[in-house]
């Protein structure tokens, strides 16, 4: 029997674990390269809360806050509300002191992002506020925030989410390489998903939601990957999240090897909880026809570009030569994706040179095994992330 019939099975395997990231590579990759669309909004001026949820983060609070307070907002009204959540410092008195609402919660069964929003969202949608906007604590927004994001819903969007980008690429190579992920991650994917008009996702910051669009989706997501698990809900309600691409917030990565093994294993390790929970339903809706969730299953099926890069390395080392094609046009595809993304990003010689570092940065992550697997487990607990204060530029 020829070697390629002995490897036929396994290379298959690997082809079909594969083609269909490559496939959303490709199409984001494109999209995000094309121009983006005009908007020109209409209607009356829109009534504004800015959400930041905010767990112990005593140190920054005041910088997040005046920040927002420098954001023109133009004929619009802004409101700002601190949910002071489960905190053990003086973060609700250092956003008092800066001029911030303050809702205060304690609840040390129910501990996370997710519960803090819900319980702010419960209240505020009591009120007279259009739009909700989410900014995590540590996060800075530019001047012209508010205006482009009130662009949008006057253009009639349900939701929607701006670029979200690394503060302190310059702190550490591995901050670098974060940001070299997020320019691909959150303003490549984005902005091609936009051009395609898909839903382009929720990111974790920078986002907003119309009222109506909590009324009618309630954001219950008690995940580690609640934005993740809340963005699938709004697609098979219907809606689509808009991408604001003219702003963006700011936040820095962590510098230290064991706070960013932390982050990126609950990050990664609740995208993989939401591939084993999601995928089967989300496969059987568009078995039945309901066509506009192909795009939200193609996401879960590309992995996180580290792992999908060594499922594609394994392809090619298997001696099948159908597979062995497939995945050298899929390692292609990843290097004119990240190409594509330096480059709509707008990323400086530092960031290419970056680019040396990857072989190590996707080592790295085959040693989060463990880790991914605890917070992929349904029971998993949100844990914060450590903050690096030490450097807020852009």
């Amino acid at each position: 029997m020829p070697i390629a019939s002995l490897f036929a099975l396994p290379g298959l395997a690997l082809t079909a674990a594969t083609l269909p990231g490559t496939l959303e590579l490709a199409m984001l990759t494109l999209g995000g390269l094309l121009p983006a669309r005009k908007v020109r909004p209409t209607g009356a001026p829109l009534r504004f809360c800015i959400v930041i949820p905010a767990h112990d983060e005593a140190p920054g609070i005041t910088s997040c806050l005046q920040g927002i307070g420098q954001a023109a907002p133009g004929p619009h009204t802004v409101s700002v509300a601190v949910i002071a959540d489960n905190c053990s410092d003086d973060t609700a008195e250092r956003a008092q002191a800066a001029g911030a609402r303050v809702l205060v919660r304690n609840d040390p069964e129910r501990r996370g992002k997710g519960y803090a929003l819900d319980f702010a969202f419960s209240i505020l949608l009591l009120e007279n506020h259009d739009v909700l906007v989410v900014v995590d604590a540590d996060t800075r927004v530019e001047a012209n925030f508010i205006a482009e994001l009130a662009a949008l819903f006057q253009d009639g969007a349900d939701a929607a989410q701006t670029r979200y980008r690394v503060s302190n690429p310059e702190q550490s190579t591995r901050a670098r390489l974060m940001h070299v992920a997020w320019l691909a991650f959150n303003v490549l994917r984005p902005r091609g998903r936009e051009y395609w008009g898909w839903s382009v996702g929720i990111l974790g910051s920078g986002f907003a939601l119309h009222r109506r669009t909590l009324e009618a989706v309630p954001f219950d997501a008690g995940s580690i990957a609640e934005d993740l698990e809340y963005h699938i809900r709004l697609v098979q309600s219907g809606r689509r999240v808009r991408f604001c691409d003219a702003t963006t917030v700011w936040s820095p990565m962590p510098a230290t090897g064991a706070v960013a093994s932390s982050q990126r294993a609950r990050w990664e390790g609740g995208r993989f909880r939401m591939i084993r929970e999601q995928v089967p339903p989300l496969m059987r809706q568009v078995a039945a026809g309901r066509w506009k969730l192909l795009e939200p299953l193609l996401e879960l099926l590309l992995l996180p570009l580290a792992f999908h890069v060594i499922l594609l390395l394994s392809a090619l080392a298997v001696p099948w030569p159908p597979g062995q094609v497939l995945a050298a046009c899929g390692l292609g595809m990843v290097g004119l994706h990240v190409a594509a993304a330096l480059a709509v990003g707008g990323a400086g010689w530092r960031d290419w040179a970056a680019l040396a570092g990857a072989p190590f940065y996707i080592l790295w992550k085959l040693t989060l095994g463990k880790r991914l697997l605890a917070s992929a487990g349904k029971q998993a607990a949100w844990v914060r992330t450590e903050r690096s204060h030490g450097d807020d530029s852009a």
